[in-house]
C-alpha cells in the first residue's frame, strides 16, 4: 500500500475522481513502457508507471468503500466491488463466453488497468488474437506482480504457446528444410539418376 497515494499522482485529497483519472492518464502515458524503450532510464519510469496504477487503484478502493485482495474463481478476482459498471459487464460477457462483445466493451473502458488487460487478455485469446493475449497477460502482470491470477493466466499462455511451437518443429522441421525425400536409399538412388544422365554414375549398385 502507498503511503500518499495522491502525492504518485500530484493531486489534491480534495481533488475530483475526474481530476484524480486525468492526472493518473497523463503519468501513465508519460511512464509506460512502450512510450520508454530507448529511454536509458527506463527501468525507473518502469518502477514510476506501477507507483501511479496502484496509487490510482488504491484511491478509487477508498473512494467507493471497497478493498483489495487476493484474487480466485475464473476471470474475476475476489472483491471486485469497486470495478466499473462497465468491467462487470466485461466480466458477464466471459462468464457467458461472449468473447466478441467483451472485447467491444472493454475498447471504450479508461482507465485501462491491470484488470482491464487481464480480462482483455482472456477475451483476445478466446477470439484467437494470441500475439495480442499474450502481450496484455504479460501488461497485468507488470501492473500487478504480486497478483497470482494475472501471473497463472501468462504462465499458462507461455506454456501453450511453447508446446504450440514444439508441436510444428517436429510436424514439419523435416519437410521444406532442405531438397531430399527424407529416405536416405531413396534420396540416393534418385541422385545416381540423375549422374547418369548427365553421363556419370553416382552409385555403381542402382
Amino acid at each position: 500500500m502507498i503511503t500518499d497515494p495522491y502525492k504518485s499522482l500530484g493531486v489534491s485529497p480534495n481533488a475530483s475522481n475526474d481530476e484524480v483519472k486525468r492526472a493518473y492518464r497523463e503519468l501513465s502515458r508519460k511512464y509506460h513502457p512502450d512510450s520508454n524503450v530507448d529511454n536509458p532510464l527506463s527501468d525507473l519510469a518502469a518502477e514510476k508507471f506501477k507507483e501511479v496504477q496502484a496509487a490510482y487503484d488504491q484511491i478509487m478502493k477508498e473512494r467507493e468503500g471497497g478493498s483489495s485482495s487476493s484474487s480466485s474463481g475464473y476471470g474475476r478476482p475476489e472483491g471486485t466491488s469497486g470495478d466499473s459498471a462497465e468491467l462487470n459487464t466485461v466480466y458477464n460477457y466471459l462468464n457467458g463466453r461472449r468473447y466478441r462483445e467483451a472485447l467491444n466493451t472493454l475498447s471504450n473502458i479508461y482507465p485501462r488497468t491491470a484488470r482491464w488487460y487481464y480480462y482483455s487478455a482472456i477475451a483476445n485469446a478466446q477470439t484467437g488474437n494470441n500475439y495480442v493475449a499474450l502481450n496484455h497477460a504479460r501488461e497485468a502482470v507488470n501492473m500487478e506482480p504480486n497478483n497470482v491470477e494475472y501471473r497463472n493466466l501468462l504462465n499458462q499462455m507461455d506454456w501453450q504457446g511453447r508446446r504450440y511451437d514444439n508441436t510444428r518443429q517436429q510436424t514439419y522441421g523435416g519437410y521444406g528444410s532442405g531438397c531430399g525425400s527424407g529416405n536416405f536409399c531413396c534420396d540416393l538412388c534418385i541422385a545416381d539418376s540423375l549422374c547418369e544422365c548427365m553421363g556419370g554414375d553416382l552409385c555403381g549398385c542402382f
